[in-house]
């Protein structure tokens, strides 16, 4: 454990990897977005790095240290909902990896960018090519993300507060605050 430049003691929870796949999702998830007018074929090329990004991710899900690991962090239906209960209350307890909330939501998250990815390939086969429902369809998927990004800022902002913690500065450095009575690992 070392102590962080702001006076505590901090312990590594993000290896690198995980935090460079995150900034990489994320700025893909942009550039996607800021290219989608575009017909030079940025945005396919933006698309299949994204589908990459996730492939290495999910590898990573089995392969990684501990906070990395889906089977670390993820949970079923019955504890998320009733995280989510604690979190409606204020009284959430803090993990020191993904809480079951975060968990979800990087599956989700996930999931939507590999379908996003997959609906994009798509649109260019012979099969699917100049009909209008795969468009919609893309581009619904592609909203469904812009709510999953809001739904998961909001949760970090929330958490962070919650917890004064702050995570945004976690994901960049990796290390969080080391456990206290009634936290989570």
């Amino acid at each position: 454990m070392k102590r962080s430049k702001l006076g505590g003691p901090t312990q590594r929870i993000w290896d690198a990897p995980v935090r460079l796949l995150h900034w990489c999702l994320v700025a893909s998830i942009v550039a996607a977005w800021v290219s989608s007018e575009r017909i030079d074929g940025a945005h396919e090329v933006i698309g299949y790095a994204s589908a990459a990004i996730v492939a290495a991710r999910l590898l990573w899900g089995f392969a990684g240290n501990r906070y990395a690991r889906f089977s670390h962090f993820v949970r079923g239906p019955g504890p998320t909902v009733q995280y989510l209960r604690a979190v409606a209350q204020g009284r959430a307890v803090r993990h020191l990896g993904h809480n079951p909330l975060g968990a979800a939501m990087v599956l989700a998250l996930l999931s939507c960018v590999g379908l996003l990815a997959v609906s994009g390939w798509a649109l260019g086969t012979d099969l699917l090519w100049g009909y209008a429902w795969p468009v919609r369809l893309h581009v619904a998927i592609a909203w469904t993300l812009v709510g999953l990004v809001v739904l998961h800022v909001s949760g970090v902002l929330l958490t962070s507060l919650q917890h004064r913690e702050n995570l945004i500065l976690a994901m960049i450095t990796g290390k969080k605050k080391p456990p206290v009575n009634g936290d989570q690992d």
